[in-house]
């Protein structure tokens, strides 16, 4: 059964889900606005904005899916006619989509710091999806990847490196 501090907690989890991709999808415009009292010369603005569309196009998606899925399985929680059963299936899958995004910064984090390069991460059960912002396709550091990231597991994962 969930407790009140479960509650509260995927409630925060929700509204910071919703406010990231509200800044995601901010227009320039607004982001300029925002920064008008930052040091930071125009020059240094357009390298920062100039992210890699199709990276930011995955990760929105991600994320929308992600907040449509946590949204729906909090409703299940919060429900009055949902049975026991049904609550306990929608926390426990709740705890496998947190457990899910750790992993997934955890690889993130690992190909920015070993590789210095930005990625959008894909898990299904053992299928990983990595997709590099790369101009360059290059089969070797692809397969350098491929076994970092299976270092982080025991078992053995599916994992696909594409570049954009």
């Amino acid at each position: 059964m969930i407790n009140k501090q479960n509650l509260w907690f995927l409630t925060l989890f929700s509204l910071i889900m919703v406010l990231s991709i509200y800044y995601l999808t901010m227009s320039d415009d607004t982001l300029s606005t925002l920064n008008v009292n930052s040091d930071v010369s125009d020059a240094t603005d357009v390298v920062i904005s100039e992210e890699n569309d199709t990276l930011v196009a995955l990760k929105v998606a991600d994320e929308e899916e992600l907040l449509a899925r946590t949204e729906e399985l909090e409703s299940i929680l919060l429900s009055d006619t949902a049975t026991l059963q049904e609550k306990n299936d929608a926390y426990e899958e709740l705890q496998m989509i947190q457990k899910t995004e750790s992993e997934k910064e955890k690889i993130i984090k690992l190909i920015k710091d070993e590789y210095k390069l930005d990625s959008v991460v894909q898990i299904e059960n053992t299928n990983i999806t990595v997709t590099i912002a790369s101009t360059t396709h290059d089969a070797a550091l692809a397969n350098k990847i491929i076994r970092s990231i299976q270092e982080l597991y025991e078992q053995d994962m599916y994992i696909t490196v594409k570049f954009s």
